[in-house]
């Protein structure tokens, strides 16, 4: 009876041992692990800078084209039991709003972020809105002439562009969080009549927003829906199209403009390194270095520089989009619209 006592105790010991000399998953080893949904051109090499600089070894994961963002936030919802992921650099912002609520974020505060309006900053500092795109109109200059280009998203109802307008699949990316932004604007009816009209009119779906981009470039369809980021890739490419900013107009809808966001994830692995990698991201000069790349982000800091290739919410009449109103709106809004253009 003794022995197997002092045998257990030994036995206990060694585990105690062994369990407290193991490493944890929470070790900060200078590592950070980053997903990213913007496209992986343009935010690998500010990451793999910003991380160098700080003397961090990045681990990123991106997503890709055909499933932007939704990919990589349901990676992050199935591994919330065990976290992977640092920072989420996502290239929109309901889908972040979404982690939010269900509890898989996590507070910081960058240094910048007394820069940023209001809209683009969550209230408890779970994320911040940075270097944002507009949703735009790409027409090739050649198929529609300049009197009978679209000022506006309701210009793709028109019969006489049946069959040669495009959109990007609008399950995925900045196209979902479009079509949330609608349906919570517009309300569930309005935006659904717009959906169905839209596909009644031959409306081409495309895989992602630069294969809009490059569909109307190459003459495929006269004009689409895309971001300013792939529209500008053609434009500056000297392809002859041209970027139209709809709904301009004081008395219109206005132009929705969607923001980078970053969050850091509940229980991350590597939380300080993360936090500093962070504070490098929310800054004047990664939403300088953007809006100077090819990808021609929107600047939203305070003291960033302001672009003259693109238009901003200064330049032109933004769309008073409530993001909070579209994130309840999403699993109606995908519902719908899964059925719609699934195939």
């Amino acid at each position: 009876m003794i022995r197997m006592t002092t045998t257990t105790g030994l036995l206990g010991l060694a585990l105690l041992l062994g369990a407290s000399a193991a490493p944890t998953a929470k070790a900060e080893d200078g590592t950070v692990v980053v997903y990213a949904s913007l496209d992986r051109e343009f935010s690998d090499p500010v990451l793999r800078d910003l991380a160098k600089r700080a003397g961090l070894t990045l681990r990123p994961k991106y997503d890709v084209e055909s499933t932007k963002t939704v990919g990589l936030v349901n990676t992050i919802m199935a591994e919330s039991v065990n976290t992977r992921c640092d920072l989420f650099w996502n290239n929109e912002i309901l889908n972040t709003i979404r982690l939010k609520r269900k509890g898989l974020l996590q507070p910081f505060h960058p240094s910048a972020a007394g820069e940023l309006p209001p809209t683009f900053v969550d209230s408890d500092g779970t994320w911040y809105g940075f270097a944002a795109r507009a949703r735009i109109l790409i027409v090739n200059k050649n198929l529609v002439p300049e009197a009978e280009r679209p000022k506006g998203i309701q210009d793709l109802l028109d019969p006489r562009w049946k069959g040669k307008i495009g959109i990007a699949k609008p399950l995925f990316g900045t196209t979902a969080t479009h079509a949330a932004c609608l349906f919570a604007s517009w309300g569930d009816d309005k935006a659904k009549d717009y959906f169905q009209r839209l596909k009644a009119n031959g409306v081409q779906v495309l895989s992602g927003n630069k294969q809009v981009a490059q569909a109307v470039s190459s003459g495929q369809i006269a004009f689409g829906m895309t971001d300013t980021d792939d529209a500008m890739g053609e434009f500056e490419a000297g392809a002859p199209v041209a970027i139209i900013y709809p709904d301009r107009n004081p008395d219109q809808m206005g132009t929705l403009f969607i923001p980078n966001t970053l969050c850091l994830i509940k229980n991350a692995p590597h939380p300080e390194a993360a936090r500093k990698l962070a504070d490098a991201i929310v800054s004047p000069g990664v939403e300088n270095r953007l809006a100077d790349g090819p990808s021609a982000q929107i600047p939203l800091l305070k003291t960033a520089a302001r672009p003259a290739r693109v238009e901003t919410p200064a330049t032109v009449h933004a769309m008073p989009a409530d993001f909070q109103a579209a994130a309840d709106a999403w699993d109606r809004a995908a519902a719908f619209l899964a059925r719609e253009f699934a195939d």
